[in-house]
């Protein structure tokens, strides 16, 4: 199996500071993988709570999360501070991706990088929409 490489975008949308709390440690004394997804939750939902929004109203419509992969650089261990940056970038009719970064505040390392592929979605109907005219105009990259 091939290993993911994950190349950043180079405009950041958005930077956070998360605690890796004593709950978030596994077995191995480390950052666990299952909590990792669930700092860049955190940090997706303060991004879009910043721009007025939610998960469940994205400039009208909710999202939902498709896929996603994770490289992981370095340990994070309970009491150190993780900067991510958020990134969005290549959308499609119904989607785009975010890609985040982690590093240690302090000394600066790189623990993650993680792209999700979000969708839009109809959680009513049950089905992806399409991307609304208002998001793809703040966030996507001009046409070169």
């Amino acid at each position: 199996m091939g290993k993911v490489s994950i190349t950043l975008p180079e405009t950041v949308h958005f930077s956070t500071e998360l605690a890796v709390r004593i709950t978030d440690i596994n077995y191995g004394g480390h950052l666990g993988n299952d909590r990792l997804l669930g700092l860049v939750h955190e940090a997706r939902v303060l991004w879009l709570r910043s721009c007025g929004w939610s998960e469940l109203n994205c400039a009208g419509s909710g999202l939902i999360m498709a896929d996603t992969e994770i490289s992981f650089k370095a340990e994070a261990f309970s009491g150190e501070t993780l900067v991510v940056t958020l990134s969005v970038a290549h959308f499609s009719s119904a989607g785009f991706d975010i890609f985040y970064q982690l590093h240690k505040k302090e000394g600066g390392v790189e623990v993650a990088r993680i792209r999700t592929g979000m969708a839009f979605f109809d959680y009513e109907k049950r089905r992806p929409v399409r991307v609304p005219d208002l998001f793809r105009c703040r966030f996507a990259e001009p046409a070169t």
